[in-house]
């Protein structure tokens, strides 16, 4: 018995076949497309400079404020002026004034500090209490710096004998030592070996520091004296000036 074929069927399948192998090649031809990518975490973006530049200095201005030294409140250092004494007698005292231009005939120097102001001396004060020279502060005149000398001594008698013949012709100094808390004194020499008596009087309401040699057949005195407000403040300056006096030859 002979088998039927329908043409229907074979071209049904050929026609399926066909569109089959044609879209399989037209998949095979398109490009393949590209695998999704991973969402990668955004960055923040970089400080802007001027931003930086303002942090950097604001940084640097903090250092700054905290490592800075703070100003100090102390007076600034004075400076100091020499001033030359003759130690001349009331008889050979050329009128008043001092004889800081005479260093060629100077007999002792001691230093003075700058804005200071010397006081006129006369030949009567020269000649009863021995003063030669004076200088004092304008803003407190009794913070001050003097010196006497007294003619025909050869040598220092002992210390305390020195210092009330000092209180003899100075009625202030008497004062001060009987009203005073403490009487320091001292002895030191020079390096060509004179020898000075140092006087620290500290009295209720003033200080007082006193340098006493002997040379040339003179006894030599040198005062630096203040209230005690001025000596809380003024203490390095007056010791400087305390320090400072030396005769001609020592030094």
């Amino acid at each position: 018995m002979a088998t039927l074929f329908s043409p229907s069927a074979l071209f049904s399948t050929a026609s399926s076949s066909t569109t089959t192998t044609t879209a399989a090649a037209a998949a095979a031809t398109l490009p393949k497309a590209p695998p999704p990518k991973s969402q990668l975490p955004l960055k923040p973006p970089p400080p802007s400079p001027t931003n930086l530049t303002v942090t950097l200095t604001a940084a640097t201005a903090a250092a700054i404020v905290l490592t800075a030294t703070p100003p100090s409140l102390a007076d600034p250092p004075k400076s100091f002026n020499i001033y030359y004494g003759t130690a001349a007698s009331a008889a050979n005292y050329g009128g008043y004034g001092g004889n800081s231009n005479k260093q060629d005939s100077a007999e002792y120097v001691y230093d003075v500090p700058d804005g200071w102001k010397e006081r006129l001396v006369s030949k009567i004060e020269k000649g009863t209490n021995g003063t030669d020279s004076e200088f004092y502060n304008p803003k407190k005149k009794s913070e001050k710096e003097y010196l006497t000398f007294l003619a025909g001594f050869r040598q220092l008698a002992p210390m305390d004998i020195v210092l009330n013949n000092l209180a003899l012709s100075d009625v202030s100094l008497q004062d001060l030592i009987a009203s005073a808390d403490s009487v320091k004194s001292d002895e030191k020499k020079d390096e060509k070996g004179q020898v000075y008596y140092m006087y620290e009087i500290n009295g209720t309401g003033a200080h007082s520091l006193i340098s006493v040699t002997c040379t040339n057949n003179k006894l030599y005195a040198h005062f630096v004296n203040a209230p005690t407000p001025e000596w809380t403040r003024d203490e390095d300056t007056l010791r400087h000036l305390h320090e400072s006096f030396k005769t001609i030859g020592s030094f």
